[in-house]
């Protein structure tokens, strides 16, 4: 049985015959987004973008962490976006996730706790709200003005904008 490395492998091969050819390193509209990990959040499609126009960010929950700040700060100073786009889901893993018992089961299972934070939350909004506020505030970051949060709902389809 072939595993699902293997398909995407054959898929990556495929994709080389039609290779539109390299894009420019800094992006087209200067934005850099950054979303959840979910594979239900196809950012290209919501947002109608093509490869080479913005940055993309994941990670689990869109969480506005240490490295998505780092990665933030590389894409403003180094790679010229202005711009960002927060967006969360509905139907979220960490939505009030305990995050305590995950960390319990962790240290039972590893004999280690996780030296990081999971970033389980209980208000989506505010959650958004939060985010919003963490990369306004972040002082190494040249371009904080034009940062916007959004939810996305994954049963709909429907992006819809929360306000600080």
């Amino acid at each position: 049985m072939r595993s699902a490395i293997d398909k995407l492998v054959d898929n990556a091969i495929a994709h080389e015959t039609d290779f539109e050819g390299p894009r420019a390193l800094i992006p087209s509209m200067h934005v850099t987004i950054l979303t959840c990990m979910d594979s239900r959040i196809d950012t290209f499609r919501i947002f109608g973008l093509d490869s080479g126009e913005a940055h993309i960010l994941r990670n689990a929950g869109g969480l506005v962490t240490e490295d998505a700040l780092r990665s933030l700060v590389l894409s403003q100073r180094l790679l010229q976006t202005r711009e960002v786009i927060l967006v969360h889901h509905t139907n979220c893993g960490l939505h009030d996730m305990d995050e305590v018992a995950l960390r319990a089961k962790i240290q039972a299972e590893t004999g280690r706790a996780p030296a990081y934070a999971f970033g389980s939350f209980h208000d989506l909004d505010q959650a958004v709200r939060e985010a919003i506020t963490r990369v306004r505030e972040h002082p190494l970051l040249p371009h904080r003005d034009q940062v916007r949060g959004f939810v996305y709902e994954v049963e709909t389809g429907h992006l819809r904008e929360v306000y600080v």
